[in-house]
């Protein structure tokens, strides 16, 4: 099935590891041209490497961006425009949640969640913005989080600053609407990762392969699908929401979690 993205360009945030990665791949298996970032260099770079091996090294840029600093971000549309000279996709992925209680949580580190979840996506928008407005299919996508909705005491800032993400994206769909630019989320629950296959490996009962492992969890956490996301799983959800298949979808949120959320 194509996504329709041929020849289009995108941008993603926290594009080296995880879902941002497997995004990008499925964007450039469907043609599009894509620029990723990230703050690790050595990470970045593995990433282009991979990549490089799969794919036309000319429809691919990575830059080394901080997406909470504004001129870095600021410094990497100029990159981007450089080299391709439209943007027609923003997929914000950056971001990491913050394990704290409130009692645990200090004055700055709610700052640094609030900063964090709101930054990450404020800058790459207003360094994007005027590119995304010449685009005949301009959107852009957030990467959520299932928190916004179902907050968790163990995570109680970065559960409040999902929220208000959320807010803000809905507040962006009515805001660019008239130049053309939709924009939209999804909410992940639980996805391995880098962090899950390091759990696995300091598991107590060793008897238990990865499928048993993350089946245990899933059951004990109440996930119906049994299992936790894929990367991959998240992605797909991502380049439907950047791409004209979703044309007339814009403040709107799909969930990405195996039915983890009990909301209606």
């Amino acid at each position: 099935m194509s996504f329709l993205v041929e020849d289009k360009v995108a941008v993603v945030t926290g594009g080296s590891s995880g879902i941002g990665l497997e995004t990008v791949k499925l964007l450039l298996q469907q043609g599009a041209k894509v620029a990723w970032c990230g703050r690790d260099e050595t990470r970045l770079q593995a990433s282009w490497q991979k990549l490089a091996s799969q794919f036309a090294p000319e429809d691919m840029m990575v830059h080394g961006c901080d997406v909470l600093n504004k001129e870095s971000v600021q410094g990497f549309a100029d990159s981007v425009m450089a080299r391709f000279g439209q943007v027609d996709m923003l997929i914000n992925n950056a971001g990491q949640g913050k394990v704290s209680t409130f009692a645990e949580t200090t004055d700055q580190e709610w700052m640094d969640e609030v900063q964090l979840k709101y930054f990450s996506v404020i800058h790459p928008v207003k360094a994007f913005l005027d590119a995304l407005k010449q685009s005949q299919h301009a959107a852009i996508v957030n990467v959520n989080s299932l928190l916004a909705l179902k907050p968790e005491a163990h995570m109680i800032a970065t559960s409040a600053a999902r929220a208000a993400l959320l807010n803000l994206t809905k507040s962006l769909a009515q805001n660019f609407a008239q130049e053309g630019i939709r924009v939209n989320s999804i909410l992940i629950g639980m996805v391995e990762s880098g962090q899950w296959r390091r759990r696995f490996e300091q598991r107590s009962d060793l008897s238990l392969d990865w499928d048993a492992w993350v089946a245990k969890i899933a059951a004990e956490r109440g996930i119906p699908l049994g299992r936790l996301g894929k990367p991959e799983e998240a992605a797909r959800a991502l380049v439907f929401l950047a791409s004209p298949l979703s044309s007339y979808t814009t403040g709107s949120t799909v969930d990405v979690s195996g039915g983890f959320s009990k909301h209606i």
